[in-house]
């Protein structure tokens, strides 16, 4: 129908354009209202003092300095911290941000297709398909993955110039082409296998395989010039209208295979695949700092997994249903679902060979799918064995498929028209509606995880997950009651013994903390965080000697631990052995444990050396961390009253029992001190 009206090229991708962005913001508006999820917003805002400071100097240093969090990318840290500084900790900033960077990515992916292809109304589809599927929502709504949708954006951005650069290559092109790829980079590393989806796009379809030319002021590559360039373009665009219409036109001799061949020759992809090695070294390196919250699996058990999840991620594609913020990772999969998986991609695989020369959308959408999968399909231990967001840049492959591949089915110009458009507005409509209900499952922890728990079965992940949820609002019980049902599904998953342990400690249940950190230790015992709360405990057991192996144990194991260095200084203050406490808490501050606690901790060991003075000073410097931390008032009021100072000492002492503690007041009182 809209065919029919007489609307410019340009104003037609205008309306385009136009009917994306609000149909996104409609579907996707609600996650404005909703807060920080308690799984990862911690870690990446709501506890991260670098990102709380905003952007500062020191914060920058720290972005391109830090693996934390198990990644290096540098570029999500500046970009969260630039919405802390516009939005303090309101969440609805960080969501909007993510909002947008989805739509730009979006409206970006329609511009790349329509430029390359021409076909104005198939590049909408694989936008707005892209744009408004459930899948997307983990990616969007979720805060701490902001790293999916800015390296997303940078993607299709270095499509874009990408394709700016095939139509008339220059230096200048190629560098930016080169600079925005690594800042696709150095927001997520998953954009590494970038460089041969270009090579697919050089195939199909900007069709460069039948021309030598592959850029321009590049050492070794031989420039082209404008009038050659033009009518390269004028040839190409020709064969790519019969190429949208099912027939490639065919302008060598070679055979395909070889073609695809000498597309690895392209000495212009050279950088941009050396890059994409520095990144997967760095991302493999930062993976091996993982903490005991990540749960190693086999070798083995992941490469029988891979195949099920390839599947998988295609079955909710054009089935999406039952997503959920965590699957459950099985190490024993039936073997017909092993080998069903694998036969059914084989026969996909051996049917796109087969249609190569005629259909070469099915052979470049399902490569595209295939190999931007392959770092997060599991096989390598990086994240999570299977999610949602893994699939947010690799479902464009499959809908490439369907978009080019459905049309050249039937043969009929004028049934294509009257079906097939207004059957892709009923399924972008049904996938609005999708995921419009899938977002609501985002508002709050609890709603999410019980979710999770409704659509799975046996996801210990999400049992564990919501304990950790439970304890942290204090809800201990409900926590322990979670890790009970993880570790039942799951007897040797060390996390939950790990989660549990913290959770009896918190309630005072020491000595069943201690068997849970020792089970935890048994099943992972390469953590040093389990180490330390099993120190603690000890401590609070009176276990002293105990507590400082467990806390020299987990420096041992990690050097920089401020908070065992911390935690055995207590340790060795309790045992009388001031000076080895007193080195333990300033190795504490100088690793930046900035709590008052410690300066606390430290001033009381110097108290206790009658070194008042220090102990003053630290008892101010707590103070000053903590305006209201009553025990720094008491104890920096004892240190003037045994100095026989009552003019200091004794507003100190009632500002102390003011707050709740008065030992310094009776001890004053009793000597005749602070009437």
């Amino acid at each position: 129908m809209l065919n029919k009206i007489n609307i410019s090229p340009t104003k037609k991708s205008l309306l385009i354009y136009i009917f994306l962005t609000a149909t996104i913001l409609a579907v996707f508006w609600q996650v404005h209202q909703y807060g920080f999820i308690n799984f990862d917003d911690d870690v990446y805002v709501t506890q991260n003092s670098h990102v709380q400071s905003g952007i500062t100097l020191d914060g920058i240093r720290w972005a391109f300095s830090t693996t934390y969090a198990e990644f290096w990318h540098p570029l999500t840290w500046l970009s969260l911290m630039l919405d802390n500084q516009l939005y303090g900790l309101n969440a609805r900033g960080y969501h909007l941000t993510n909002l947008i960077l989805h739509i730009m990515s979006s409206l970006l992916l329609f511009w790349l297709f329509n430029r390359m292809t021409g076909s104005v109304w198939r590049s909408a589809f694989v936008a707005a398909f892209f744009a408004l599927h459930p899948l997307r929502v983990e990616s969007v709504a979720w805060i701490a993955e902001r790293k999916d949708v800015l390296s997303a954006f940078f993607w299709m951005l270095t499509l874009c110039l990408y394709v700016y650069y095939t139509e008339k290559p220059s230096l200048k092109k190629y560098l930016l082409v080169f600079f925005s790829f690594a800042c696709g980079l150095m927001s997520k590393s998953m954009v590494v296998t970038l460089p041969v989806v270009m090579i697919l796009l050089d195939y199909w379809p900007l069709d460069r395989l039948n021309s030598k030319q592959t850029g321009a002021d590049l050492p070794g590559v031989v420039p082209v010039s404008p009038n050659q360039g033009r009518k390269k373009n004028k040839a190409k665009n020709e064969a790519l209208r019969k190429n949208i219409s099912g027939h490639r036109n065919q302008q060598a001799p070679e055979t395909m295979i070889a073609k695809i061949i000498s597309l690895w020759q392209f000495r212009e992809k050279i950088p941009l695949f050396l890059l994409s090695a520095v990144f997967s070294i760095l991302t493999l390196y930062a993976q091996q700092k993982a903490t005991i919250e990540e749960q190693p699996f086999s070798l083995s058990s992941r490469i029988i997994n891979a195949p099920v999840s390839f599947v998988t991620y295609l079955e909710k594609t054009f089935w999406p249903h039952d997503l959920s913020v965590i699957y459950p990772f099985s190490e024993q999969l039936p073997v017909w679902q092993v080998a069903l998986a694998f036969l059914l991609i084989i026969i996909i695989s051996a049917a796109v060979i087969a249609t190569l020369k005629r259909l070469p959308y099915f052979f470049v959408g399902w490569l595209w799918y295939a190999i931007t999968i392959l770092p997060v399909i599991g096989i390598i231990p990086v994240g999570d064995p299977m999610a949602d967001r893994y699939i947010y840049l690799p479902s464009i492959g499959i809908t490439l498929m369907v978009t080019w591949g459905v049309p050249s089915l039937i043969k009929s110009e004028k049934m294509r028209k009257n079906i097939l458009f207004p059957v892709g507005i009923l399924i972008l409509a049904g996938l609005s509606l999708l995921t419009w209900r899938q977002l609501g499952y985002w508002k709050d922890d609890s709603t999410l995880f019980n979710h999770a728990l409704q659509v799975t079965k046996d996801n210990y992940l999400a049992y564990n997950a919501r304990g950790v949820t439970y304890a942290k609002s204090g809800r201990y019980q409900q926590a322990i009651e979670d890790f009970n049902e993880t570790i039942r599904i799951k007897p040797s998953y060390a996390n939950a013994y790990y989660n549990r342990g913290t959770a009896y400690a918190a309630t005072g249940r020491h000595q069943q903390a201690i068997a849970d950190f020792d089970e935890a230790i048994r099943l992972q015992a390469d953590s040093e965080f389990a180490y330390c709360r099993r120190g603690v405990s000890n401590i609070l057991l009176g276990h002293y000697e105990s507590a400082i192996r467990d806390f020299s144990e987990a420096i041992r194991r990690q050097p920089l631990y401020a908070e065992a260095y911390d935690n055995r200084g207590t340790a060795y203050g309790e045992l009388g052995r001031y000076q080895p406490a007193i080195n333990d808490y300033n190795e504490a501050i100088r690793l930046k444990r900035i709590s008052a606690l410690v300066y606390y901790n430290r001033g009381v060991v110097y108290f206790k050396l009658n070194n008042y003075q220090s102990a003053i000073d630290d008892f101010n410097e707590a103070i000053r961390l903590k305006q209201d931390y009553s025990d720094a008032y008491n104890g920096r009021g004892i240190a003037w009253l045994s100095q026989g100072n009552p003019e200091l000492g004794c507003p100190d002492a009632k500002r102390a029992c003011d707050l709740g503690n008065c030992r310094a007041l009776e001890l004053a009182k009793r000597k005749g001190d602070c009437r």
